[in-house]
């Protein structure tokens, strides 16, 4: 079994990860572009073209299924790539987690890249599954970048920045890139009011990932043998995972580059 995914760099890390967990006699393929980051503030034909490129390259590995891991492309390149690669290739596509959020009740609040928040398709998603609870759309400028990078200090002053226009009653944050899912816990202390009760942190690796094996007829099987092996691709090209990329605990749980099946 194969699964590839593709963003426009480490925000793939988290639903790897959730793959691995699942299925660690899983091959995974790695396909970003990091040298063209951010997306978020490019044009929705600028992101459908380099996606269209990762999802590609992607494919060139014959992959059982294909993640779209990243909210920016799921928002504009999603029909471009299923259109191109599907039925042959099912492409699953990450869709912030606004539905389960809004059904444990509001008031909620909606970390996005600047391209995402107040996207029609985002306001679609609040208007068809929020719409009986208090929404916030707050966007990031800066995070992403910061967490490709993982600058410890840019990322701070990016959340202090968001924290600060998120409304301190909210009960449950959404992370609408899949960027911010590597800094959730740091997320949740800078939104956590000490004299409210816990918030809610909602994402989508796991949902994302449990989707791709659903897909293709499979099932989670965490005991599995862990011989899954690894390819990195930047721009097409293999390569390694990056020594930002390692940072990450998602980063650190993937095998070896390059390790084979026994």
């Amino acid at each position: 079994m194969k699964i590839a995914l593709m963003d426009s760099g480490n925000g793939l890390l988290a639903a790897a990860a959730a793959v691995h967990r699942l299925r660690p006699d899983a091959d995974l393929v790695l396909s970003s572009d990091p040298a063209s980051m951010p997306w978020g503030p490019r044009t929705p034909e600028d992101v459908t073209e380099r996606a269209l490129a990762c999802a590609r390259a992607a494919a060139a590995h014959r992959p059982d299924a294909l993640i779209i891991a990243c909210n920016t492309a799921s928002v504009h390149a999603l029909a471009a790539i299923r259109a191109e690669l599907e039925p042959e290739l099912p492409v699953i596509g990450t869709v912030p987690a606004i539905k389960p959020a809004a059904a444990d009740g509001g008031p909620i609040a909606i970390w996005a890249t600047p391209a995402t928040t107040g996207s029609p398709y985002q306001r679609g998603l609040i208007r068809d599954f929020a719409s009986h609870v208090e929404v916030t759309e707050v966007p990031c400028p800066g995070l992403a970048d910061a967490v490709q990078r993982a600058d410890t200090d840019a990322i701070e002053i990016a959340v202090k920045a968001a924290a600060a226009a998120t409304p301190r009653h909210v009960r449950g944050v959404v992370l609408g890139c899949t960027h911010y899912e590597l800094v959730a816990e740091r997320i949740r202390a800078a939104v956590q009011d000490p004299s409210q009760p816990p918030i809610e942190l909602y994402h989508s690796a796991t949902a994302v990932a449990a989707q791709a094996l659903r897909r293709i007829g499979a099932y989670p099987a965490p005991d599995a043998e862990p011989s899954g092996s690894l390819t990195v691709l930047f721009g097409g090209r293999e390569t390694e995972l990056e020594p930002a990329s390692l940072t990450y605990a998602e980063g650190r749980s993937l095998p070896a580059v390059g390790a084979a099946r026994p």
